[in-house]
């Protein structure tokens, strides 16, 4: 019997539910076992209300990979995303408000993460990039400083003067758990995902960069499917693998996967607020090696209207993603 292989994912927000939803459906086939290394930058929406209000570390993104792994039923999966639409509670997801109340009464937030996993029969492990307490700043290319990662997601401001840099508000530790998942992996899959907001605050966390290159991992780096408004008008596939490398130091990504199939001009007109779909450009210098496949769901995305966060309507496929990244397992 072959060894049992490990897929660690690196993210956060709707992008990484989509390939651990995706993973998890092909774990028992191809025999590999899942770990999701999550970032503590959110801060928007119920979860920044109650970092606000109770101080804990950030339940939201951890909530949607506790969901996405679950082999619970459905409407077990339901209630865990269910958000409440009037009164005081307006806009908090149950599980939001689960892992907060278990975090208070456990005194840790990885000690909710495994109490939440044993009742909901989580296939995987998920884990928090750091455990300390931390906030997202952007310096824009006027030197102005935008604090928080809900405000840099949304600012009017980033799209006229550009992101100079991005950095934590101090410096942060990586879980021992997370450093130790990115060294024992067989593959690596980046993104999808907010570039800004999702991805590239795990890089900012110290150790996860060393740990990444100390890895003999394949390293994948999965991008979006639709430029963001603000925040990567115009940009092309390489721009995203660019933008990983400055913030990693390094060429470690071995495989930028992206979509080759274009939304329908319907589907394009009805969410042309979203940005347009990143082109692909032949570039010189470049180690990674580009794959394009019709990754696109034919779905459209239904908002939950308690939810305050904005989110992208157009959707990778999980079957069709994790059908791609497999390939180089």
């Amino acid at each position: 019997m072959k060894a049992r292989k490990t897929i660690v994912t690196i993210g956060g927000g709707t992008g990484q539910f989509t390939v651990l939803s995706g993973l998890k459906e092909f774990r028992k086939k191809f025999n590999f076992s899942l770990k999701a290394i999550v970032s503590m930058a959110d801060d928007g929406g119920s979860t920044g209300r109650l970092r606000d209000e109770l101080g804990v570390l950030p339940p939201g993104d951890i909530r949607q990979c506790l969901v996405a792994l679950s082999e619970s039923s459905l409407t077990m999966r339901k209630l865990f995303n269910w958000r409440f639409k009037r009164g005081s509670l307006a806009g908090h997801s149950l599980g939001n408000l689960f892992l907060s109340a278990l975090e208070g009464m456990t005194g840790s937030l990885e000690k909710a993460i495994e109490e939440i996993s044993s009742v909901f029969r989580i296939q995987g492990e998920v884990i928090p990039v750091t455990l300390e307490k931390i906030d997202l700043v952007a310096e824009l290319n006027n030197s102005q400083i935008i604090y928080g990662e809900h405000n840099i997601n949304t600012s009017k401001k980033i799209k006229k003067v550009g992101i100079k840099k991005l950095c934590l508000s101090h410096p942060a530790r990586v879980n021992p758990k997370a450093k130790e998942a990115i060294e024992k992996a067989d593959l690596i899959v980046i993104g999808p995902g907010n570039l800004y907001c999702s991805l590239i605050p795990n890089f900012l966390v110290k150790g996860i960069v060393e740990s990444l290159e100390e890895s003999p991992a394949k390293k994948i780096l999965v991008v979006n499917l639709m430029n963001k408004i603000g925040h990567t008008d115009g940009f092309f596939i390489d721009d995203y693998l660019k933008i990983i490398e400055k913030y990693t130091f390094s060429r470690m990504i071995d495989i930028v996967i992206y979509n080759r199939k274009r939304p329908s001009p319907l589907l394009l007109e009805k969410y042309k607020k979203e940005g347009k779909p990143p082109k692909f450009r032949k570039v010189n210098g470049i180690s990674a090696k580009f794959y394009g496949f019709n990754l696109l769901s034919g779905e459209i995305y239904q908002k939950d209207s308690a939810d305050s966060i904005a989110r992208s309507f157009v959707r990778h496929d999980p079957k069709k993603l994790v059908q791609a990244i497999l390939k180089f397992l």
